[in-house]
């Protein structure tokens, strides 16, 4: 599943990559390169990120389901039990 970004989201993340480099590695990139260095990442990096996301939900979807009767018991006819 190949990820497709947002133009805009594109664009800020391309400004952060250059930034970043400016910041710290202290070298200017253009567009071009914050746009390769971006594509890297997506195409190499962020299917790992994504998986461990979904694997996250679903571990935590899992766990909340099975603990329905748990979390959203009630307890049955209990009106004559508050007339006591």
């Amino acid at each position: 599943m190949a990820l497709k970004l947002p133009s805009e989201t594109e664009k800020t993340m391309v400004a952060s990559i250059k930034a970043y480099f400016r910041e710290n590695l202290e070298d200017e990139i253009g567009d071009m390169k914050a746009g390769l260095v971006l594509d890297f990442f997506l195409k190499e990096l962020a299917p790992t990120i994504y998986n461990k996301a979904i694997g996250d939900a679903k571990a935590y979807l899992l766990n909340t389901v099975t603990d329905l009767d748990g979390s959203c018991f009630e307890a049955e006819f209990t009106y004559w039990d508050k007339r006591k």
